[in-house]
């Protein structure tokens, strides 16, 4: 099941149901949490191409995503950056990752255990 709020209902279908039909219930909860997403997204294709043909539906569109990574932006400098960025040797680190996963293609999970071997040996030469 994919989430847990998928899970949370499947399981309160199951809980409230009467004796011996815990099984359908726990499925009607689930269909009644998917239905109206599936719903939506299957009108949504349809009206997307449509709307994706209108000039002024794209500007507004991209008009949305400059918001969208100007929120980021600022959510990644308040509350992340200024608390992890103690000092150059911080900033080195974080810049250096930001290059391994950008220009040289490193997994992500690998640009982390190296991140995190930095701060350690960092903390141990401290």
């Amino acid at each position: 099941m994919p989430g847990p709020l998928f899970a949370v209902a499947a399981y309160f279908g199951a809980a409230s149901a009467p004796a011996g039909v815990s099984l359908l219930w726990a499925v009607i909860a689930l269909l009644a949490i998917f239905l109206p997403g599936l719903l939506l997204s299957l009108v949504g294709l349809s009206l997307w191409s449509r709307f994706a043909r209108a000039p002024t539906a794209l500007a507004m569109l991209a008009g949305i995503n400059a918001a969208v990574v100007g929120l980021l932006a600022a959510a990644l400098y308040n509350p992340i950056a200024l608390t992890a960025i103690h000092g150059a040797f911080d900033a080195g680190v974080a810049l250096t990752g930001f290059g391994l996963l950008h220009w040289r293609r490193v997994p992500p999970i690998l640009v982390a255990a190296l991140c995190i071997a930095a701060s350690l040996v960092a903390q141990r030469l401290a």
